[in-house]
């Protein structure tokens, strides 16, 4: 074998090396629990994901095109079966209503939900909701269907794709719904996530549970989030957003540091919970989501749609189509008995929104770069607040 031919045998595998590598890196950056932070005190479910909840699936379209194309669909179910035929108490909070969350008027009318959850690129809205009534009306038994409630979310992720070219088509809003599973979640820079900005850092979908113990009553809550928001970026109470530079009127105020963030953007908070909740109780409940993203760091800016969807999968609180008795009674939650779930659905908020922005990596496009959380400058300053060993 000639030295020529061996040299490029090496930078042939090299290459191949190092792409495997960087294919690697969204599976090798660390969630939040792998990298020993405890946020709260209530125990995770198993998979410390909204999918810790019994019935709920969640599916993602990704689509990465060319230099510009960065955007997708995210769907969560909150069952397999058919949801127009069996919807589930649902309640949608705004806590800044800078936003298209597309079907919010009959949720909060009627107080239930009908269809799959799906997050997607703001101007894709309309399309995805179209795609979303499609499925519903072709699914088997809804053939004297004549109206659907699709409930659409959204974040603007045109910093980083060509948002104008609105490139989501329907086979993509079927693929997340018909592809979402239960188990782990993958996060990160993926589905509605793959386009998004957190706090000046690449964000995207997180998600994460909290299961109570028993003498708690032992519902879970899990909580998805789809993070594209800024402000000053706080870990579990640790300033990282300061000590790195990087946060909302550092310019303003003539402070050091070398990023930037507008803290303009979304949230959008998809809250499940299995414990047997009516609306306005999961209304509460999903106001407390948004205490989870505040202690985040959220600054909630008028350019930020911030919105929490809860619903519950409990059996005995569906809503079944067939069912036109003019009364019925269901076992609920007292109100006293809230005040556990509000802790958990804080916590799992909170650190789903960590876990968007551990799990993105740095990405390029539409002639921007976002760069990832700088994981070993981040783990420094918790180590130095005593937050991880």
């Amino acid at each position: 074998m000639s030295k020529r031919f061996f040299a490029i045998v090496t930078v042939f595998v090299l290459t191949a090396a190092f792409t495997a590598a960087q294919n690697a890196t969204p599976n090798a950056r660390p969630r939040t629990s792998d990298l020993g932070l405890k946020v709260g005190i209530l125990p995770t479910g198993p998979l410390d994901a909204i999918t810790d909840v019994p019935g709920v699936k969640v599916g993602h379209t990704t689509i990465i095109r060319g230099d510009n194309i960065r955007t997708g669909v995210t769907a969560i179910l909150p069952h397999s079966r058919n949801l127009y035929r069996e919807k589930v108490p649902g309640t949608i909070f705004v806590g800044n209503g800078f936003g298209k969350l597309t079907g919010a008027t009959q949720v909060e009318e009627l107080a239930d939900i009908e269809t799959p959850i799906l997050l997607t690129s703001t101007t894709s809205v309309p399309l995805v909701a179209d795609a979303l009534i499609t499925y519903l009306l072709a699914l088997p038994g809804n053939e004297d269907v004549l109206s659907i409630n699709p409930v659409v979310g959204e974040t603007n992720d045109g910093y980083l794709n060509d948002i104008r070219g609105r490139h989501i088509t329907p086979d993509d809003v079927f693929a997340a719904i018909k592809n979402a599973k239960d188990g782990p979640v993958e996060e990160g820079a993926v589905g509605a996530g793959t386009g998004t900005v957190a706090f000046g850092w690449k964000g995207g979908i997180g998600t994460s549970s909290r299961h109570l113990p028993a003498n708690l009553g032992g519902y879970t809550i899990g909580v998805l989030v789809q993070t594209n928001f800024g402000g000053i970026l706080t870990i579990a109470g640790a300033p990282v957003g300061q000590e790195l530079g990087q946060y909302y009127l550092r310019n303003e105020l003539q402070q050091a540091g070398t990023g930037k963030d507008k803290a303009d953007g979304s949230c959008m908070i998809v809250v499940a919970t299995d414990a047997p909740l009516d609306a306005r109780n999961l209304k509460r409940l999903a106001a407390r989501a948004i205490l989870g993203l505040a202690r985040t760091g959220s600054s909630a800016s008028n350019g930020s749609g911030d919105y929490a969807i809860a619903f519950s999968t409990a059996l005995q609180v569906r809503i079944h189509a067939n069912n036109k008795a003019p009364t019925r009674t269901v076992e609920l939650l007292t109100n006293d008995a809230m005040s556990p779930l509000f802790q958990a659905v804080i916590e799992s908020t909170e650190e789903a929104i960590y876990n968007s922005m551990f799990k993105a990596t740095t990405m390029t496009g539409n002639g921007h770069t976002v760069e990832a959380l700088p994981l070993e400058k981040t783990v420094a300053i918790l180590k130095e607040h005593r937050l991880i060993n």
